[in-house]
């Protein structure tokens, strides 16, 4: 495990935490250190502060997912909807707001490496799904919509699939944090929203029916 903060107490309690749930856990307080340790040592996941010296954590998130994938969580000061779809975008798969319970950062962290191996194990059911004019190649994870690729980060192609496995089915949100995230409560509501907004962005606003007070439903042909 791989912790960038600069706030050295909340790095020591954070690597504190993740080592006594075993894990490995190396820190680092910048931008440019975060990077280096991820080269040196490439991680399994990493526990990522939004502001850093050096650069932001963003700029983190974008140099070290440009080179490898890996599972980031992000913590962030401020619950600030456009740098959390922001950080969604530059390839991080969760966030946390600032303060937080190291409990279940611990347990979020623990459902980052199960969706990662998940991933690792290949796709389940038909390699490629098609939809009209949207195309999910499960194999390649890669998404098409009207012969265009759109990039998704691996937690929204987890998500698109996931809607596309039950077409036309209203999905809750808590079923789909179960689902998707492996979470085992509703605490992360907004992670599934903000989540949906990035693959609107990305594929249009007319591919995800949105049911108040209930979910989402991919609004495709069956």
């Amino acid at each position: 495990m791989l912790v960038v903060e600069d706030e050295r107490t909340i790095a020591d309690a954070v690597a504190a935490r993740l080592r006594a749930e075993g894990f490995l856990v190396e820190v680092a307080g910048d931008g440019p250190g975060a990077v280096a340790a991820a080269r040196r040592t490439p991680p399994d996941a990493i526990v990522l502060d939004v502001m850093l010296p050096g650069f932001d954590g963003l700029e983190v998130c974008r140099r070290i997912q440009a080179e490898r994938a890996v599972p980031i969580l992000m913590l962030t000061a401020r619950d600030d909807e456009t740098d959390l779809l922001v950080g969604l975008a530059v390839g991080a798969d969760d966030y946390m707001v600032k303060p937080f319970s190291m409990r279940e950062l611990a347990a979020r962290v623990h459902a980052l490496l199960r969706r990662a191996a998940k991933g690792a194990a290949g796709p389940v059911g038909p390699p490629t799904l098609r939809f009209g004019d949207l195309e999910i190649n499960q194999a390649e994870r890669r998404v098409l919509r009207a012969g265009v690729e759109a990039r998704l980060t691996p937690t929204e192609f987890d998500l698109l699939v996931h809607l596309a496995a039950h077409p036309r089915t209203v999905l809750p949100r808590e079923r789909l944090l179960a689902d998707v995230w492996g979470w085992a409560d509703a605490s992360g509501t907004r992670t599934v929203d903000s989540h949906i907004k990035g693959l609107r962005r990305k594929l249009g606003s007319d591919l995800i029916r949105t049911v108040h007070g209930v979910g989402y439903a991919l609004e495709v042909e069956r």
